[in-house]
């Protein structure tokens, strides 16, 4: 057998073995970020709840979710150990990194709008009634007869 026959088992191969390493690899900083939880760690679990570590024993956790739920899960249900800065971010909604210089949006629209004289001279000219375009029922069917003739000049014969 040449080497041009083997090449492509060969890089099939190395392709399965990088793939993996990178598993393992992966697999290993998981374990690694389980075993650094401790308890008052924010984490958040591979079902998308965020919760503060209670108790840590070898194979579960107990989790504090609220005043008064306590929940205990496998210790591999963890999917991720947050900071503290970033479990307040999505928890309580604390950002810490605000700077008092930046515009602020307003809570409503108000100071958006136009001021009061310009709104009283915009209510004077909202009196005049607005055309919404809507035909009256005797255009409608003449609008239709038109259509129902240009369709039977374009040549569309319903006859076999």
């Amino acid at each position: 057998m040449s080497l041009l026959t083997l090449l492509p088992f060969i890089v099939l191969i190395g392709a399965m073995f990088l793939m993996t390493r990178s598993a393992k690899k992966k697999q290993q900083q998981a374990i690694e970020m389980r075993n650094q939880m401790q308890p008052g760690s924010g984490v958040r679990t591979i079902g998308g709840m965020y919760a503060t570590v209670k108790e840590v024993s070898e194979d579960t956790v107990l989790l504090d979710a609220g005043p008064g739920v306590e929940l205990l899960f496998a210790k591999n249900s963890i999917g991720a150990v947050l900071t503290d800065e970033e479990y307040n971010r999505i928890v309580h909604g604390i950002e810490h990194d605000l700077q008092s210089d930046a515009d602020v949006v307003p809570d409503d629209a108000s100071s958006l709008t136009e001021t009061d004289d310009a709104s009283d001279a915009a209510a004077d000219a909202d009196d005049t009634p607005v055309d919404l375009g809507k035909k009256d029922a005797e255009d409608e069917s003449a609008d239709a007869t038109a259509d129902a003739r240009a369709k039977k000049s374009d040549g569309d014969s319903d006859t076999k």
